[in-house]
């Protein structure tokens, strides 16, 4: 999938647990995480991860089935 103008702002929209949140919960080849989208959203959410409490969003999240 390419990287639309439209895909790349819903991206930088979205805040770290929202990425986070998809991140771990999405199912096994979702285009999010593939090709030039994957490597912007990841590059993304590094940037965004840096900038707030990781820890604290990741155990408000879990590992269980998503909310």
């Amino acid at each position: 999938m390419s990287l639309s103008p439209e895909l790349k702002n819903k991206i930088d929209i979205m805040d770290y647990e929202s990425m986070l949140r998809k991140c771990r919960f999405a199912p096994v080849g979702d285009p999010m995480f593939t090709g030039e989208v994957g490597d912007y959203f990841l590059r993304v959410m590094n940037e965004k991860k840096i900038q707030c409490d990781h820890v604290a969003i990741s155990k408000r999240i879990g590992w269980g089935e998503p909310i």
